[in-house]
């Protein structure tokens, strides 16, 4: 088991945490967070068109919700910090602080509890959302990444890049209880609605590795070459899989495509060409829509999930991350 390092007394921020009715606004409004820009571009998703950018803090990575999607939360790695954002005012109005180099987090169903990966600390931080400490840091392999909470809550998956490893963390003991050895350069995490399976990007060996949920072994290899490309320059980033669990999207970063797979048979269907180094990547509410954001062409590929085309792209801020939706 890893060691848990307890962290009692941590200096409270001392500062109002936002409340608000638990009512999505479904404004429409699309969010690209910004790596090298410093900011969040703001599109209005009816037109597909560029409304403002929001200023925010050092290197915004990944971003969610608030449950009343009245705030978004955006991880400021050379802030070391956790920005927030209020959606009707455009502009960060708070942060949770003291956040060690933080690149990928989740929060619970109950908003009790951030989980936050720490790449310089190779550790999880676990902050409470009520008090904004950071109530227990659980060691990992180096270069903690991708999290994601199982839907029952009570597992927490993180990979490790350079140890070529996914974490699975007990969340109510808050200890690793297995070590899974996938490909080289784990970065993010999907499951199907029925959890029986684990996929994980696996960037440097330019596939995605299937685990099995239960035995937490790695059942199957999924890899892609999209036509015209050497192998070296397939490296997987971000995957979905749709609430139905039919299709999986990968975006395959230096490929310049998104793969899309039949989650039963792990077949590769299609590639649909995008942006320079496609990175990041969204569906909006109905899945009629993928969002891809292309990091080296600083811009977003809108595709079309029932014809598999693209639909148009359209330039964002200085090398985009990730993807939020308000639908």
């Amino acid at each position: 088991m890893r060691k848990i390092i307890w962290l009692i007394g941590t200096v409270a921020l001392g500062l109002t945490f936002p409340q608000g009715p638990l009512a999505a606004k479904n404004s429409g409004l699309i969010f690209v967070s910004n790596e090298k820009g410093n900011s969040i571009t703001v599109l209005d998703s009816n037109l597909d068109k560029v409304l403002r950018t929001i200023a925010t803090c050092g290197r915004p990575r990944d971003m969610e919700w608030s449950a009343d999607r009245r705030f978004i939360y955006v991880a400021c790695a050379d802030d070391n910090r956790i920005g927030i954002i209020d959606v009707a005012k455009f502009e960060t109005v708070d942060a949770i602080r003291y956040i060690e180099e933080p690149e990928a987090f989740e929060i619970d169903q109950a908003e009790r509890f951030l989980y936050v990966s720490n790449e310089e600390d190779a550790a999880l931080s676990v902050v409470d959302m009520k008090s904004r400490e950071v109530v227990a840091m659980v060691e990992l392999g180096e270069e903690p990444e991708g999290v994601m909470i199982s839907r029952d809550g009570s597992t927490v998956y993180v990979t490790a890049e350079a140890s070529n490893m996914v974490h699975v963390i007990d969340v109510k003991s808050r200890e690793v209880v297995a070590d899974i050895l996938v490909g080289t350069r784990p970065r993010r995490l999907a499951a199907p609605p029925d959890e029986r399976e684990i996929w994980v990007s696996a960037e440097l060996s330019g596939r995605v590795d299937v685990i099995d949920a239960k035995s937490f072994q790695v059942i199957d290899e999924i890899p892609f070459l999209p036509r015209g490309f050497r192998k070296e320059q397939v490296t997987p980033v971000d995957l979905l899989i749709t609430r139905d669990g039919v299709a999986a999207y990968v975006a395959l970063g230096r490929a310049n495509h998104v793969a899309v797979v039949d989650v039963k048979s792990r077949k590769v269907e299609d590639y649909i060409l995008v942006g320079s180094r496609a990175w990041g990547l969204t569906l909006n509410r109905d899945e009629s829509k993928l969002y891809v954001a292309n990091g080296l062409s600083d811009d977003i590929t809108i595709i079309d999930t029932a014809k598999r085309k693209v639909i148009k792209s359209v330039p964002v801020g200085l090398v985009p991350y990730g993807i939020l939706i308000d639908d």
